[in-house]
């Protein structure tokens, strides 16, 4: 038996143990988790040092590094986000009521489990404590493949919640890290349709390529974050120029963080000079179309062709764009249907850019850094699906149960 055999037949027995435990249980053990890991702080934060300096010393930008990087603040966050999940109504067990129907029977459906979820992720080893609690709230399994660069700090992390498992007489099977990132055992994992019910892959372009490419087991996708911040002619000059340094700023190593600058063409002669000046202040690079290049000292020209890429660093292209029309164009597109953000004054143009413009998360005057679980009310979230099928946008609990029918009859026959 292969390695990616045992471990998710581990993960589907202990599934089954998960699935059964109460929301009061629930809420204790992750609550359990939550002060063990903040005991063992010290000892994640050195594991993680470690961690860190390799990839220093190697061929990685400085985005991958703060992704890769937790501080003491970002571990203090991890359990604050445990403490919030033990905090989330359950959705299991959640039943609709569909009547009485002619024949006599009485049906509803109810939450439950999906099972055992495989999550496959590259740089974020808080992947592993914040994917691993939702899963376990929702009821189920979670066997967590990350990136080596991550791997001894995901194992750290893993092993404190595995100990609280064991401690509230459960399987520590329940959460899994995959201790060897050979891609042949991740391929293995991913031929495992008789007991791995879905995968989430979270990570570049060729991960998330690779796994729909090659997996039987059904993939919910969390692709690239192309986001566009479309500037409106009607817009407030102020309120665009701050959507778009928070958007691509703040924490420019997101997904959720701008890529894409789009300027209508009747506010580009006014907006333009006040961009370049603040770019150029903060050392963004800018990649734009010719007609926005005459606003800047210094800027790659982009062919029409190249843009809608996910830099992920102080890195930004921009096009001034005709209209709203050629603007929702542009985003379909380079859009990975992650989040667009238009700043306007315009009822209906804002109304048009949400109803035409296809992404899971649509958003008008608001950052596009919004577009994350807890801040858009989900409590916490996995990922942020770019797939319509079976979860679109921000994934929590909710989107990590299904429903099934229950049927009640007194002997009914169908004629």
């Amino acid at each position: 038996m292969s390695i990616a055999t045992l471990l998710a037949a581990q993960a589907a027995k202990a599934a089954k143990a998960i699935a059964l435990l109460t929301t009061e249980q629930k809420n204790s053990i992750l609550l359990a988790m939550a002060d063990a890991i903040h005991q063992h702080q010290n000892a994640i934060i050195t594991t993680n040092g470690i961690e860190v300096g390799n990839a220093q010393n190697g061929d990685y930008d400085d985005a991958f590094i703060d992704r890769l990087t937790l501080s003491a603040e970002r571990v203090d966050a991890m359990v604050d986000g445990l403490r919030q999940v033990a905090a989330l109504p359950d959705p299991v067990g959640q039943k609709r009521h569909l009547g009485k129907q002619p024949s006599g029977i009485s049906v509803d459906k109810v939450r439950v489990p999906l099972g055992v979820i495989c999550m496959i992720f590259e740089a974020r080893p808080n992947v592993t404590a914040d994917a691993a609690a939702l899963c376990l709230k929702s009821g189920n399994a979670i066997i967590l493949r990350g990136g080596k660069e991550a791997l001894q700090t995901s194992l750290a992390i893993a092993n404190i919640m595995r100990d609280v498992l064991v401690e509230f007489g459960l399987p520590k099977e329940a959460v899994i890290v995959v201790p060897d990132t050979d891609r042949q055992i991740m391929l293995e994992l991913l031929q495992q349709r008789d007991t791995i019910d879905v995968v989430i892959p979270r990570g570049g372009e060729g991960l998330i390529n690779f796994v729909t490419e090659h997996s039987k087991v059904p993939v919910i996708q969390h692709f690239k974050g192309v986001c566009h911040l479309y500037v409106d002619e009607s817009a407030e000059p102020a309120q665009a120029l701050e959507l778009l340094l928070n958007g691509k700023v703040q924490r420019p190593g997101v997904c959720n963080a701008l890529e894409c600058l789009l300027v209508d063409e009747s506010i580009a002669e006014k907006f333009l000079p006040l961009v370049a000046n603040t770019l150029k202040e903060l050392g963004v690079t800018v990649n734009s179309c010719a007609r926005a290049a005459a606003y800047f000292e210094q800027a790659n020209v982009l062919a029409d062709d190249e843009f809608g890429e996910e830099y992920l660093r102080l890195e930004i292209a921009i096009k001034i764009v005709d209209n709203l029309n050629q603007a929702i164009e542009h985003i379909d597109r380079f859009g990975s249907k992650h989040t667009e953000v238009i700043c306007t004054q315009s009822p209906e143009a804002a109304k048009a850019f949400q109803q035409q413009v296809d992404a899971s998360v649509v958003m008008v005057n608001a950052s596009s850094r919004f577009s994350d679980g807890g801040e858009l009310g989900l409590g916490a979230e996995i990922g942020i699906a770019t797939t319509k099928l079976h979860a679109y946008g921000p994934m929590g609990l909710d989107s990590l149960t299904t429903e099934k029918f229950l049927v009640n009859g007194s002997g009914q026959i169908r004629t």
